[in-house]
């Protein structure tokens, strides 16, 4: 058997910049002194004229890519999501935010696989954080085809979009030709009956390899990706939790305002439900070899299935 594909999604992220910006001469990206880890220095060597160092300075960042936007250049603003949606939230808010600028901000090392750079860089907020600025869609790719396919989306869209992507090299797991990528809508990747399980990021490799084991168990699950945190594909999350009556959410995040957040509020509206928030329990993470803290805090496809084996 051959072994699987693993790319970081921040290395999806520069190679796609660098692609499209071949194609559009309107795409400026700016960047806070971290063009090697961001993986913008692959655009950087393409188009030097079109990339900005702005420094260790993320919140004068933001608001050079606000100012850019109004000149008719598609900024993309690059740093680590702790930086990106915490460092510099006031400016995304009210700069990128509040006028509705049309920028993108690509974060990168988000979630506790940032492995040994420990608690202070790994950011397992920042989805709830992006998802309360208003009109702010925000998308969190689960593996390479889908970050590449995230970046030219991004472009199109006009309004502002956050991005995130990890450091870890995560599996390719969506490399078919049958796969389409659209803002908004989420992924059916394996049918079930008896449980739904949604998941975003690296976890839906997780919440896949979480259902292999539980079939063995002979529980059917059915798994669906959800690339974009907002909007959320309500519909798809309704219908799938009335057709199996127990949804579980799966997330490299904290479960307070992140992807269970959003699904548990769409079903308390639409379809009450049973939740099951597997992610990060409201505690900072810690340093440590990114698998070893996947495995620790049971966000790997082991730790999801003895999860969902129990609450079940």
């Amino acid at each position: 058997m051959s072994e699987v594909k693993k790319i970081a999604t921040r290395e999806s992220y520069g190679k796609a910049l660098a692609e499209l910006g071949a194609e559009h001469d309107d795409i400026v990206v700016l960047d806070a002194d971290l063009a090697g880890a961001t993986k913008t220095g692959i655009f950087k060597k393409a188009f030097p004229e079109r990339h900005i160092d702005c420094g260790i300075a993320e919140c004068n960042m933001m608001g050079i890519a606000a100012g850019l936007s109004t000149t008719g250049k598609v900024p993309f603003a690059s740093t680590f999501a702790m930086f990106a949606s915490g460092r510099a939230f006031e400016q995304v808010r009210n700069s990128i935010g509040y006028p509705h600028m049309n920028v993108k901000i690509g974060a990168t090392h988000a979630g506790i696989s940032v492995g040994e750079d420990g608690a202070s860089h790994q950011c397992n907020e920042d989805l709830a954080l992006m998802r309360t600025i208003p009109g702010m869609v925000v998308i969190n790719p689960s593996d390479d085809v889908e970050a590449r396919a995230a970046v030219k989306a991004a472009y199109e869209y006009v309004g502002p979009v956050y991005l995130r992507f990890g450091r870890l090299a995560v599996p390719v797991i969506n490399d078919n030709p049958d796969y389409k990528f659209e803002i908004g809508k989420g992924v059916t990747l394996r049918e079930g009956t008896d449980v739904t399980v949604i998941a975003t990021g690296l976890c839906v490799n997780s919440a896949l390899e979480a259902a292999e084991m539980l079939a063995k168990d002979g529980v059917s699950a059915k798994v669906i990706n959800i690339h974009t945190i907002k909007p959320l594909d309500v519909d798809l999350v309704v219908e799938a939790a009335k057709a199996t009556g127990k949804v579980v959410t799966v997330e490299e995040h904290s479960v307070i305002g992140g992807l269970g957040g959003a699904v548990c509020e769409a079903l308390s509206e639409k379809a009450p439900t049973p939740v099951l928030r597997i992610g990060v329990q409201d505690v900072f993470g810690e340093s440590g070899p990114a698998a070893a803290l996947l495995k620790k805090y049971k966000l790997d496809g082991e730790g999801v299935y003895e999860q969902i084996k129990a609450w079940l």
